[in-house]
């Protein structure tokens, strides 16, 4: 997510470069001004996303101060101004990433009002985190857990505007849970899981469309990222800057603890190589063989 302002005025190499590899790629705007948030989707499109995402659902209060994130929530006419001036500009798809609800807003009204007005400025889907977002007296971190999840709520909105694409976000880990929601619903947002668990998008392809993953697992997934590390290090990229994002990768397994630590001890070193990653791979894969062996 990155707020208009940047993406006018900043660095846009280095906030919003992406490699081929990454399409279908989209980026999430934070601003509530429609002429500056145009300009920016203008900007990313430009660039080549293939989506521009507005972000109604953050809490934070560095947020709230910008006015934007979950308190539109309680200006819909804003947003819907706000998706219409981006539509306006762009031929990629605009959506909207909202709550079902802020403080003591009714879900089932706040929800359908902005659905209508955004739905009004030709809206191409929202995503939908099946919770409240409390402003007052909970923080960011307690807003992704406390407030109940109520994804009936989302079915709801999809059953009432059933040409409208409806993706649902929220507390969605296990495969099991996927395809329940795809099969009434048009798609499933899986957000800190995925980033904490990776290897969990190796089961999407099987478990919703019935085909192999591209890779069998982390080992093999580090094997296809290392010609584009290889890349970004000759560019100049630190190797943390990559691994940073790799942490999570064996999450439960033996030797996964190893693994983190050699990244956040050795990546961060000045010319820091592939090498580095493979290394640390190796304290995974060398306790499992380990553990097959006194089976």
């Amino acid at each position: 997510m990155l707020t208009t302002g940047a993406v006018i005025r900043g660095d846009r190499q280095r906030l919003l470069g992406f490699s081929g590899h990454e399409h279908p790629v989209a980026v999430q705007l934070g601003g509530s001004n429609p002429k500056d948030l145009a300009i920016a989707a203008r900007i990313c499109a430009d660039l080549g996303y293939g989506e521009i995402n507005l972000n109604v659902g953050c809490p934070s209060d560095r947020v709230q101060e910008g006015r934007f994130g979950a308190c539109l929530m309680a200006e819909p006419e804003l947003v819907g101004e706000s998706v219409a001036a981006m539509k306006a500009v762009v031929d990629v798809p605009v959506t909207v990433k909202c709550r079902i609800g802020i403080d003591e807003q009714d879900p089932e009204l706040a929800l359908d009002r902005l659905t209508a007005l955004v739905r009004a400025a030709g809206v191409d889907a929202l995503i939908v985190h099946a919770r409240k977002a409390w402003l007052k007296g909970l923080s960011p971190r307690e807003n992704r857990d406390i407030p109940p999840l109520d994804y009936d709520r989302v079915y709801r909105l999809k059953a009432a505007n059933p040409d409208l694409v409806v993706v649902i976000n929220g507390g969605v880990k296990a495969p099991a849970e996927w395809r329940g929601h795809c099969e009434r619903l048009d798609g499933v947002m899986i957000g800190r899981e995925a980033y904490q668990n990776p290897e969990i998008l190796l089961a999407v392809d099987h478990v919703l469309y019935g085909e192999a993953a591209p890779v069998a697992d982390g080992f093999e997934a580090i094997e296809a990222i290392a010609p584009y590390v290889e890349a970004q290090l000759a560019h100049g990229v630190r190797l943390s800057s990559i691994t940073r994002h790799m942490i999570g990768l064996f999450p439960g397994r033996s030797g996964a603890r190893h693994f983190r630590r050699h990244l956040a001890t050795e990546a961060v070193k000045p010319g820091a190589g592939l090498n580095v990653l493979f290394d640390a791979a190796t304290f995974v894969r060398r306790a499992a063989e380990e553990r097959a062996q006194a089976a």
